[in-house]
């Protein structure tokens, strides 16, 4: 029944059902959690459904994990440390799409190195939103560097122009939104911060 054609899915898959069975998490928990349906969860761990930027948002919440980290993990990437320079080609970088706004992520930097840095190619008319939790026990920078990002930090709304960038604060809800006529392409930088 699987048409998928992202060659994530799977990994995203195996990477969900390790997270929560490392948590000796059932279904039921990791759905009350991060308010994703059981049934959905367990259609993403069977890699029969290809989970949306918000379901990612809500699973690595429930996880403590960064959307950035989870899909790092899932890509399974060489541990480079000590291995000196690694090189990793464009054309053999990892994207995942969205399947609900056609939003592209690609890992710039691989699990292991100490920030995270992605890539984002958000589409005309495209809103991604995130729970607070996803920003919890992180300190992360949004750089856009074409187009025009709407970026809803809690209540407040910044308007982002090529070039400009947003240092975020205490966790809050969050919308990255692109109400322009183009794509919008942004970097994420992020560092862990302390956990409880």
């Amino acid at each position: 029944m699987s048409n998928i054609v992202d060659p994530l899915v799977g990994q995203i898959a195996a990477r969900v059902r390790t997270e929560r069975e490392r948590r000796r998490w059932t279904l039921a928990q990791l759905a009350d959690a991060s308010g994703v349906s059981q049934a959905m969860i367990s259609r993403i761990e069977r890699g029969e459904s290809s989970p949306t930027a918000v379901v990612l948002g809500k699973l690595s919440a429930a996880f403590q994990l960064s959307v950035a980290s989870l899909l790092a993990l899932a890509e399974g990437a060489q541990d480079d440390a000590g291995a000196g320079a690694a090189v990793r080609r464009r054309a053999d970088a990892a994207e995942w799409r969205d399947p609900a706004t056609g939003y592209r992520r690609r890992q710039i930097t691989g699990p292991h190195f100490p920030t995270e840095i992605a890539e984002i190619r958000l589409p005309a008319g495209a809103r991604v939103p995130y729970p607070a939790a996803a920003f919890a026990f992180v300190r992360q920078v949004v750089w856009v560097l074409d187009g025009r990002l709407t970026f809803h930090d809690g209540d407040t709304v910044h308007e982002l122009e090529a070039g400009d960038t947003i240092e975020l604060g205490d966790p809050t809800d969050r919308v990255f939104a692109n109400t322009s006529e183009a794509e919008c392409r942004y970097a994420v930088v992020l560092t862990r911060g302390a956990q409880p």
